[in-house]
């Protein structure tokens, strides 16, 4: 038994030192990565990008069902590094955003869009956008409320809309 234990010992001690004589594991660093990092340390050291909004709630008051609401909110980096938004998402498929697809240079603005389309949506309405950004929250919130005044339809669009029963 104490030979299985010592001999195992040998085993596993032989294979422990070859595989550290390979070596050195600084060799196996590519320089490339080095320089990457290097880049990338720098920028983390300046901070990341930090967003001010004009306004983040938009109220568009009372409008008529069917138009279309278009909302602007100015965005501005008040940070040290470029400010990214790589996605904006709404709460809801009636509500479309449109935002800059290039990074915001520290000290500039740009502008993000939201077009509500208020068809089908009658009374009280409250929408969101979520940005996705590269700020220390990484999201951000934008909101859009208001009223929405129901369509009127006149008889002969009710008769319309009316399919007549069928008769067996």
């Amino acid at each position: 038994m104490n030979k299985i234990v010592t001999s195992s010992l040998l085993v596993l001690s032989l294979v422990f030192f070859n595989s550290c004589k390979e070596g050195n594991a600084s060799e196996k660093v590519k320089k490339e990565n080095i320089i990457t990092a290097k880049k990338r340390d720098v920028e983390i050291s300046k901070g990341s990008a930090e967003i001010e909004f004009d306004i983040t709630e938009y109220d568009f008051g009372t409008v008529n069902e069917g138009e279309i609401v278009e909302a602007k909110f100015m965005v501005t980096n008040s940070g040290k590094t470029d400010l990214v938004i790589s996605n904006v998402q709404a709460s809801c498929g009636c509500t479309v955003p449109v935002w800059p697809r290039t990074p915001i240079k520290p000290g500039d603005s740009a502008e993000v869009l939201a077009n509500f389309n208020t068809a089908g949506k009658p009374n009280r309405q409250a929408k969101t956008l979520t940005l996705i950004t590269n700020t220390a929250r990484g999201r951000e919130v934008l909101k859009l409320k208001g009223s929405v005044t129901p369509r009127v339809y006149t008889d002969e669009e009710i008769r319309k809309r009316i399919k007549p029963l069928k008769k067996n």
